[in-house]
């Protein structure tokens, strides 16, 4: 009985329902907390706060191939989530569907990186597992990139890099424990691919967003 009820629950199309589900549940969500606190704000206003829960869906599900596929669909589903949310509050505004759109190509763009990272930074095997966990913390931290060097919010810039931080270091000791080869490139490639990733953001996303 608990080896046909694992089967069902690692089934392609259960997992990827669920993850579909809780990617609408996050976009509603985040959508839902805007203008509550400050804090709350700026966390729920954040590419990374959706990108970190893809890494996080990735490393709960057991196969690899689904582990990407469950990537892209939370990441549409949290697109979906949130502007539908957005409709229902009546805040769709007129260039919402082009806007949904682009984040849309791009949650199609990271969802898959990201839910692989989730995935072989827990199950992976080889110096792989390092470099999955650089592609999580690089989303922090060229974020707050961003929110400094972009935005000149420096405040904020600072908690994200200071969190950006903190990640590398978490990962970094857990896949040293784990016995990850060459566990220290975690550490080493997330800054540089943070600076990537802000590059990116700016210089593609901002660029397409300023265009619908």
């Amino acid at each position: 009985m608990t080896t046909i009820t694992a089967s069902r629950r690692d089934a392609p199309v259960t997992v990827l329902i669920a993850t579909a589900a809780f990617g609408l549940l996050l976009g509603g969500t985040t959508y839902g907390l805007h203008g509550t606190t400050p804090l709350l704000e700026r966390a729920t206003n954040s590419v990374s706060t959706w990108i970190i829960w893809t890494a996080v869906a990735g490393a709960l599900i057991r196969a690899r191939p689904l582990a990407v596929w469950g990537g892209a669909v939370m990441m549409v589903g949290t697109c979906v989530g949130y502007y539908a949310v957005s409709a229902l509050g009546d805040t769709f505004g007129a260039g919402g569907l082009g806007t949904a759109a682009v984040w849309s190509v791009a949650g199609l763009a990271g969802g898959p990186l990201l839910g692989w990272a989730g995935w072989t930074v827990r199950r992976g095997r080889g110096a792989a597992r390092a470099v999955a966990g650089a592609a999580i913390a690089m989303v922090v931290l060229g974020e707050g990139l961003w929110l400094g060097l972009a935005l000149h919010y420096w405040g904020e810039a600072t908690a994200f890099l200071a969190v950006g931080a903190l990640l590398t270091t978490l990962l970094t000791v857990y896949l040293a424990r784990a016995g990850a080869q060459r566990y220290w490139l975690c550490a080493l490639l997330a800054p540089v691919a943070g600076l990537a990733f802000y590059l990116a953001e700016r210089g593609i996303l901002d660029g397409l967003l300023g265009s619908v």
